[in-house]
């Protein structure tokens, strides 16, 4: 039986759940420039509204602030928008299992917020 290769590359998660192709929308771009819950946000703004927004999210973006963005600029932005939904989407989860709001988790709140036992 041959040997089953393995990849040895490390690949980075996915930006985002959603088809990257530029030709038919720009949904997986969103979701990567501003993380998934701020790109629904701006789903529902005007044009106007968007490019307002999106140049108060380039000055942030623009850490040298020599008014230009970066590969290395843009790459960190996509790095922290990521990191920030992987926070908040922990952040829901605890609240949601934490039925008592002590402040922990226990084998009884798990089950029960998991699988619809009773307590």
């Amino acid at each position: 039986k041959p040997t089953e290769k393995k990849d040895r590359v490390h690949h980075e998660p996915q930006l985002s759940d959603k088809v990257h192709d530029d030709a038919q929308n720009f949904d997986y771009d969103h979701d990567a420039f501003l993380g998934a819950d701020e790109a629904k946000t701006f789903d529902q703004l005007t044009p106007e509204e968007s490019k307002e927004r999106l140049g108060k999210i380039v000055s942030k973006i623009d850490e040298d602030k020599d008014g230009f963005v970066t590969v290395e600029e843009l790459k960190n932005w996509i790095k922290f928008a990521q990191k920030r939904w992987i926070y908040e989407d922990v952040e829901r989860q605890w609240k949601g299992h934490d039925l008592n709001e002590d402040g922990l988790i226990s084998w009884e709140e798990y089950k029960n917020a998991t699988y619809g036992y009773i307590l």
